[in-house]
């Protein structure tokens, strides 16, 4: 693919106009398209005293890719010796070839459910920690030139909305409790067993799910699961 041909500006327009989250998911979309790539995610690595945590800022995969892969695993591909600071020619992740630090059933997965070919992409935006990557379903389909291009336009454009940026990474609705009643029920646990591992009653255990579930504008708890595993809420 010539560089030349490929317009990565998915519209000086759009960038002018990253206002609210919308916009943000309508730029990327864009970049993805212009790039001829397949899918995007923006993480933000957050650090406090404590520990390190992964925020997903905006992403188009697929539900079973992010609860599969896990956040963990996300980050060491935002993280990785590969993640190209800008500048500097990125080279891709092929999974297909399961790379060093990358496990042979991690790659598999992500080959399978169509990241076989992962670019990541440090963006300097203020003083938090971005990363972007973009991935394909066919090695070779991305030019290393245009994501370059395409990596140099990013940051100027999120450079311009920094506190957009800001309050989605940190966007975190839930209480302690609501929090770790949502986490026991992503791992399949019901009602009355969360309520023995917190030492609660069922009825407890019910409100503060059904608070998250309301927190999320979701209809049940599979959704509520869904929309705080993608956010990296847990």
């Amino acid at each position: 693919m010539s560089s030349a041909a490929v317009p990565i500006d998915p519209s000086a327009s759009r960038a002018r106009r990253l206002a609210t989250r919308a916009d943000l998911t309508g730029y990327l979309t864009a970049l993805c398209q212009a790039l001829g790539a397949d899918s995007y995610m923006l993480v933000a690595i957050l650090h406090d005293q404590r520990r390190s945590d992964v925020r997903i800022v905006a992403s188009n995969w697929i539900y079973d890719a992010t609860l599969l892969v896990g956040h963990h695993r996300i980050a060491m591909l935002a993280e990785s010796a590969q993640a190209a600071a800008l500048g500097f020619r990125p080279e891709p992740l092929v999974t297909r070839a399961a790379p060093a630090g990358l496990g042979g059933e991690d790659a598999r997965i992500l080959d399978i459910l169509g990241h076989s070919e992962i670019y990541a992409l440090r963006l300097n935006v203020g003083r938090q920690r971005y990363f972007l990557l973009l991935s394909s379903e066919e090695p070779g389909i991305l030019d290393p030139h245009d994501v370059m291009r395409a990596q140099m336009r990013c940051c100027y454009a999120l450079g311009q909305v920094p506190e957009l940026l800001a309050a989605t990474a940190q966007q975190d609705p839930l209480s302690d409790r609501e929090r770790e009643c949502l986490y026991w029920v992503s791992e399949g646990k019901t009602s009355d067993e969360i309520a023995l591992i917190l030492g609660v009653s069922g009825n407890t255990v019910n409100t503060y799910v059904n608070h998250a579930i309301q927190k999320f504008s979701a209809s049940n708890r599979a959704e509520a699961v869904a929309t705080a595993i993608r956010n990296g809420i847990i």
